[in-house]
């Protein structure tokens, strides 16, 4: 499931992709350039679908962009009341609802956590490294990996709804601080 691939988008981008880098990010990374990459991308997102990014939104996407480790609904929660917001539980299930509909966040399930998506203007199949260390995730997004789970379910009958790939081990940092 390949995507739109418009790149004649602006970007503010100001280093290599989370792709280029292997979806790993280095421990010296500043998460402010993925933050203003995803709140612009979002801002195109909405703006091609018709849908709202209201600011609540806005506030609970930049919380789950400033790491790259999946994040869960009630800390995010805490998050937004440590910045003085008075949310609740449902208004953050709300907004995370909506990030997911839109492409702009996946759920990670099997820790019940949030991630950015780096390219939500493509449709695609999530495929997730968790590091057991850090707690990081890397998406692969590999056509490949979609295309041979899809193949092979339609070759026993089953029609995939949604499918999400998710690996766990140990990202290069980690594998680098253990040597």
């Amino acid at each position: 499931m390949r995507r739109n691939g418009n790149s004649s988008m602006p970007t503010t981008r100001r280093g290599p992709s989370k792709k280029e880098r292997g979806g790993f990010a280095p421990p010296e990374h500043d998460h402010a350039v993925c933050i203003d990459d995803a709140l612009a991308a979002a801002e195109r997102q909405c703006a091609a679908r018709g849908a709202r990014l209201t600011e609540q939104r806005r506030r609970v996407l930049e919380l789950i962009w400033k790491s790259h480790a999946p994040v869960g609904a009630y800390t995010l929660l805490d998050r937004l009341r440590e910045h003085g917001v008075r949310a609740q539980p449902p208004t953050v299930y709300r907004a995370l609802e909506f990030l997911v509909e839109n492409g702009l966040i996946h759920r990670i399930e099997s820790l019940n956590a949030y991630v950015g998506c780096a390219e939500p203007a493509e449709s695609h199949v999530g495929q997730f490294l968790i590091c057991t260390g850090c707690r990081s995730a890397a998406e692969l997004d590999d056509a490949g990996i979609g295309t041979a789970i899809a193949a092979r379910a339609r070759e026993i009958g089953f029609s995939v709804s949604r499918a999400t790939v998710e690996i766990a081990g140990l990202c290069p940092n980690c594998r680098a601080a253990a040597r």
